[in-house]
């Protein structure tokens, strides 16, 4: 619905025609962990506009249940069923955005099928889970220790349920390096959550409802299953176009969102991001670049050049009392891609020392070994996270080197900052 809104506004006489396969239109998917965890009261806060006001307000004939199967870029058709009338549809299009997003990776295990398991990425799923969660749900277990699996764990918490993460990896938010999620696991902890790590699901136990977690390893009890392992992008119906894919079966798009196919365009989490300091495409689908993506789109479907000038990888996460916060690559990341760099860490606080806040930060800083480049940060601590974050995401976009770092004017009272912000003593420290 960016990209509609932006030929709306930057084109005339232009018929718009936007094809949903569910019912709910323009909504803030990430508020869902918050409104199943008391925070937000009611989904119908997370909606910006209703189908009724795209077509009334702005001309868009937005069509519901509408689950398109067949793009056939010869004839330019899109082809589907109507699921309201039961009907076949086919429109023509001059110029085809796919906005399909991405759905969640829910694999064939053994008992998958019983009542109490759930994924969480759209509003009725949130619905489905609170419902259920009135039918005596006590224990909680959450598969999976991404965006999504944390921020359920504390939702769980938040509302009384006991909370176990099965994770089948090593650690928690594998987003960040291993020392820095250790600093996750010990808040995980100190809310009374139970860690499980190195396991891999293999099943669930219960006659029509679930209560156990089968592993490897053991079987768990449990009322209640979130799973929260990944998403996968929503292509697969775009098999026959020619349409070139590439990470994870991403549609590959080039700066001004245009596929491999002419007038064929793609945005969000269908569609690869092209990252800043890797110098390649990658696909990092949060909501941030959907919707830089989306305006970016309308915009050249509307005929006005604008490009998408890419990512660092920037994202933030409320767990509990810290805020987990993280840009560009990780050290694991440059190791994988072979990139000589240097790490530098450091513990301070988020105001002056004498001001009497005990709250420390961790903060760690990745630089290029001969370059000096800044490549990435990581920040977890319980308050000013979010702002360091984002003046490393800055300073990764203008491509700045650690050094550099010391020069800038950040802001300084007390209450906030020391004379030397946090990411000034640990540029100062890098070696």
């Amino acid at each position: 619905m960016s990209a509609a809104m932006q030929i709306v506004r930057n084109s005339d006489g232009h018929e718009i025609v936007t094809l949903e396969k569910g019912s709910i239109y323009s909504y803030g998917q990430c508020g869902l962990p918050y409104v199943i965890g008391g925070e937000i009261e009611s989904t119908d806060r997370l909606i910006a506009r209703t189908p009724e006001t795209f077509r009334d307000k702005y001309g868009i004939d937005t069509r519901v249940k509408h689950e398109v199967t067949l793009v056939d870029p010869a004839q330019k058709l899109v082809k589907g069923i109507d699921h309201l009338s039961g009907e076949f549809f086919s429109f023509e299009y001059d110029r085809l955005l796919i906005a399909t997003g991405a759905s969640p990776i829910l694999p064939s295990w053994t008992g998958a099928d019983k009542q109490g398991i759930f994924p969480l990425k759209t509003i009725p799923d949130a619905h489905a889970i609170m419902d259920y969660i009135d039918h005596d749900v006590k224990q909680a277990t959450v598969i999976g220790g991404g965006y999504i699996g944390l921020e359920m764990a504390e939702s769980f918490r938040q509302i009384g349920l006991d909370v176990t993460i099965i994770q089948k990896g090593k650690q928690l938010a594998e987003i960040f390096d291993e020392d820095m999620a250790s600093l996750i696991h010990e808040e995980a902890s100190r809310q009374g959550i139970e860690i499980l790590l190195n396991e891999s699901v293999e099943g669930f136990t219960g006659n029509e409802r679930v209560n156990g977690v089968k592993t490897d390893q053991n079987t768990y009890s449990t009322d209640l299953v979130l799973v929260a392992i990944g998403i996968r992008p929503n292509t697969r119906f775009l098999e026959s176009t020619g349409i070139e894919t590439g990470i994870k079966g991403a549609i590959k798009v080039n700066p001004f969102m245009e596929t491999s196919i002419k007038d064929i365009f793609a945005a969000g989490d269908c569609a690869t991001q092209y990252h800043r300091v890797k110098g390649m495409d990658d696909y990092i689908p949060l909501g941030t670049h959907a919707n830089k993506q989306g305006q970016v789109a309308g915009l050249n479907m509307a005929g006005v050049k604008r490009k998408f000038e890419g990512a660092v990888g920037t994202s933030v996460i409320k767990f509990f009392s810290l805020t987990l916060g993280r840009t560009g690559i990780s050290e694991k990341e440059a190791k994988h891609l072979n990139i000589p760099y240097k790490t530098v860490k450091i513990r301070s606080t988020n105001a002056a020392g004498y001001y009497g806040k005990g709250d420390k930060m961790t903060l760690k800083l990745v630089y290029h070994e001969q370059s000096r480049l800044l490549l990435g940060g990581q920040i977890i601590g319980p308050g000013g996270v979010d702002k360091r974050i984002d003046v490393l995401a800055t300073a990764l976009y203008h491509q700045m080197k650690i050094d550099e770092l010391v020069n800038l004017d950040l802001s300084y009272a007390p209450p906030y900052n020391s004379v030397w912000d946090p990411i000034q003593q640990a540029a100062r420290r890098a070696k």
